[in-house]
C-alpha cells in the first residue's frame, strides 16, 4: 500500500494547521496518477517500501497570493539545513542541492504555477519532526523562538493507523534502499 513519507505527512499537517481555510482542491496531492507511473517521479511509490517522497500543496493558501511564494521560499531556505527536503518546484522555478537551494529556471513541462511541489529524501521516510518554517510555526528558521510566538502544527503520533487516503505511517526502514533524489534515482526533476 502506498504511503506518503512521514516528513510529507508532517509538512501537510503543519500547512493544514497554519491555513485551515485553504483550498485543498486539485492539484493538491501526493500519489501519482497513471501519467506519473509511466515515468520516473517522486509521486510514485518506491517499489520495495511503497513510500511516496513528494507532496503537492495547492498554491491557494488563503487571503494573499503571496503566501505560496513565501512558503516556497521558506522551504527553500530550510532545505539548506533540513536534509529531508530534496527539492522544491514552484512558479517556473526549482531549488535543489545542486545550486545550494538557489532558485533557478525550471524547464520541465509543468511549471507548477498552481501548486508547490516538495520532494523529500530518504531521510524523510521515517522522520516526522516539525519543519521550522516561520510561516507555519511563528519561529525563525535559525534561532530561538520568540516568547510570544504561536507555534502551529503538531508532531504526528507513531501509533496512528492509516490508509491510502491519509498517507500512512509506521513503515519499516529498509537500509538497502538506494532510491533518493540526491543520488541514484536519476530523477530528471532534481537535476534540472
Amino acid at each position: 500500500m502506498a504511503k506518503l513519507c512521514k516528513a510529507g505527512q508532517q509538512l501537510r499537517e503543519q500547512i493544514d494547521d497554519a491555513f485551515p481555510d485553504r483550498n485543498r482542491n486539485a492539484p493538491e496531492g501526493w500519489l501519482g496518477d497513471a501519467r506519473h507511473a509511466a515515468r520516473v517521479s517522486d509521486h510514485n511509490p518506491c517499489p520495495d517500501t511503497g513510500i511516496v517522497r513528494a507532496y503537492d500543496c495547492n498554491a491557494d493558501l488563503g487571503s494573499s497570493k503571496h503566501e505560496a511564494h513565501d512558503l516556497a521560499d521558506q522551504l527553500r531556505l530550510l532545505a539548506r539545513s533540513d536534509k529531508r527536503i530534496s527539492y522544491i518546484i514552484f512558479d517556473g522555478k526549482i531549488a535543489s542541492w545542486r545550486k545550494n537551494y538557489k532558485w533557478r529556471a525550471y524547464t520541465g513541462s509543468n511549471p507548477h504555477r498552481g501548486h508547490i511541489h516538495i520532494s523529500f529524501t530518504k531521510l524523510g521516510d521515517h522522520d516526522r519532526s516539525m519543519f521550522r518554517i516561520p510561516l507555519l510555526t511563528g519561529e525563525p528558521i535559525n534561532g530561538k523562538p520568540k516568547k510570544r510566538s504561536r507555534i502551529l502544527g503538531k508532531k504526528l503520533s507513531s501509533s496512528s493507523t492509516s490508509d491510502l487516503l491519509s498517507g500512512g505511517v509506521g513503515l519499516e526502514n529498509n537500509p538497502n534502499q538506494q532510491h533518493c533524489c540526491r543520488c541514484t534515482c536519476n530523477n530528471p526533476l532534481a537535476k534540472s
